[in-house]
């Protein structure tokens, strides 16, 4: 099943629709959205990618980006009825283009992961909130590549859901169909300098299972790490069971 949404300056938006859970019901489909960065549709030449994005009917679009970032490469442009919320999880920025290429791919990510997890739990916990929100309406949630950040949040929401971790694991890993596109996106982006770190736009599946695992390790559960990292009590899972899944 190819769940990327085809555009041609975004490379890697994808519905979260269609997995199931373990109670047998379904993730909605055309409801959430996660995607690189939304920045790309203010470009002069993405005529066609907004009208696309357009039809999906958005009214939500949950921007995990630094500001700096948004400044440097835009967001998404306003429009009436959608709602934007700029909510960069992220609090200790690193390169990864310029990581040397002996890098440990898999527990290097993950445990920037666990930092992302420990330090932007304020913003982590306002992000599911509105991802669970029913006046959201079809909500999009991006980073810069649509990754790391992006599969942080995909895994906790698929998580609380319900989704087996093998099929969250493999929904990280899909970002992996993007990379050649990502990649020249960088290199585009910085003319004349050298893509040091070869990993750079893969997604392993080991770096989700890490990330899982040390969580679990930590705090017993997802569940467990949202009640007591994010302060956040059953309401918020139950929410997003209500907002998101379907007995279809």
């Amino acid at each position: 099943m190819n769940r990327h949404i085809p555009f041609d300056r975004l490379h890697n938006f994808r519905d979260l629709g269609g997995y199931r859970t373990f109670d047998g019901r379904t993730v909605r489909w055309s409801t959430l959205y996660r995607a690189d960065s939304l920045g790309k549709l203010a470009e002069a030449a993405a005529e066609q990618d907004r009208e696309r994005f357009r039809d999906l009917g958005v009214r939500t679009v949950i921007d995990l980006r630094y500001p700096w970032e948004i400044d440097r490469k835009g967001r998404v442009p306003a429009a009436d009825g959608l709602a934007y919320h700029n909510l960069s999880i992220e609090h200790r920025p690193y390169n990864q283009a310029a990581l040397p290429p002996e890098t440990d791919t898999e527990r290097y990510l993950a445990d920037r992961f666990a930092e992302v997890a420990e330090d932007g739990v304020k913003e982590i916990r306002q992000a599911l909130e509105v991802i669970a929100d029913p006046g959201s309406g079809t909500t999009v949630f991006h980073c810069a590549s649509g990754k790391d950040r992006t599969g942080l949040i995909a895994a906790l929401v698929l998580s609380l859901v319900g989704v087996a971790e093998d099929d969250i694991v493999a929904d990280f890993a899909l970002t992996n169909l993007a990379t050649e596109r990502l990649v020249a996106d960088w290199k585009v982006a910085n003319p004349g300098r050298e893509l040091v770190w070869p990993a750079f736009g893969t997604a392993p599946e080991g770096i989700m299972r890490l990330f899982l695992a040390d969580l679990a390790a930590r705090y017993g559960s997802v569940p467990g790490y949202v009640t007591t990292a994010l302060g956040a009590g059953p309401d918020l899972t139950d929410a997003l069971r209500a907002r998101l899944l379907t007995e279809a």
